[in-house]
């Protein structure tokens, strides 16, 4: 066999070993097959409604998966101050939830869509470990997002978030896109595509709970991050989420009608 017939055919075979991995390969899980899970990720009396009962457990953030839109409908997390390193951490792949009984929507399904693999619990705040860190790159944990918005004001808003986390000490994080009949869709499996995305962010203070809820259309702006705040109880007619569910209702009446950013301080780092 010639040298120019060798290569053609080494050739050949890197492109099909190329597109057997691109199309059929798939990482093993992140989570450990036993874990030890003493307490939930999130306090569960914070824990919001699910609509379809199907709630994930990992050990870093929770959520609550619908298989119609093929994403989460909430993730929630606590981020705590020591949780915000910068670690260098090797990208993984995304993989789908072992933990999804329906089956989380495949990464492959964002190939040419012109979406990006948008984080909810973003993986910047998980560095701390290896293994929270591999966990934010779950298919049910992404959603999505069109890439000068997942750049642009997203990433901004997960920043102020941060900061919080390093003033406060610890945080209450519940965030998703808004899932409503009609949406775009992507990929074989049908992904939507959120038209608003929103994040609830809350701390205990006392007896005190601040609350701070977002509502962002989505489109990349420059408009400032506190032109996006709504009230708890408007975000909960969007969404279809009751955020407090498992508090008294004169709790969730008192916190969800008002805003109040007096608690919550913008930096000037993240407009």
């Amino acid at each position: 066999m010639s040298r120019k017939a060798v290569y053609t055919l080494l050739l050949i075979i890197c492109i099909i070993g190329f597109w057997l991995f691109e199309n059929f390969y798939t990482p093993a899980p992140y989570s450990p097959k036993k874990e030890s899970t003493p307490s939930l990720p999130f306090e569960e009396q914070f824990l919001p409604s699910s609509s379809l009962d199907q709630l994930v457990e990992h050990q870093n953030y929770m959520l609550s998966y619908s298989e119609p839109y093929e994403q989460a409908e909430w993730v929630a997390y606590r981020l705590l101050k020591e949780h915000l390193t910068y670690d260098d951490r090797e990208r993984p792949y995304f993989v789908e939830d072992p933990k999804v009984r329906t089956k989380s929507a495949d990464w492959r399904n964002y190939k040419g869509s012109g979406y990006d693999r948008g984080h909810l619990c973003p993986a910047g705040d998980r560095r701390f470990s290896e293994q929270a860190y591999n966990e934010t790159f779950y298919t049910s944990n992404i959603a999505p997002q069109k890439k000068d918005f997942n750049a642009g004001v997203w990433n901004r808003l997960e920043q102020q978030v941060r900061y919080w986390g390093k003033r406060y000490g610890e945080l209450n994080v519940i965030t998703g896109g808004v899932l409503e009949p009609g949406l775009k869709e992507i990929g074989d499996e049908g992904v939507d595509v959120p038209q608003y995305f929103y994040k609830v962010v809350f701390r205990e203070d006392g007896n005190e709970l601040h609350v701070l809820a977002f509502l962002l259309p989505h489109a990349e702006t420059t408009a400032k991050l506190n032109t996006f705040v709504v009230a708890l109880d408007s975000l909960e007619s969007v969404t279809g989420i009751d955020f407090f569910e498992k508090m008294p209702e004169q709790f969730q009446s008192r916190i969800e009608r008002n805003i109040d950013t007096s608690p919550w301080p913008f930096s000037n780092t993240f407009p």
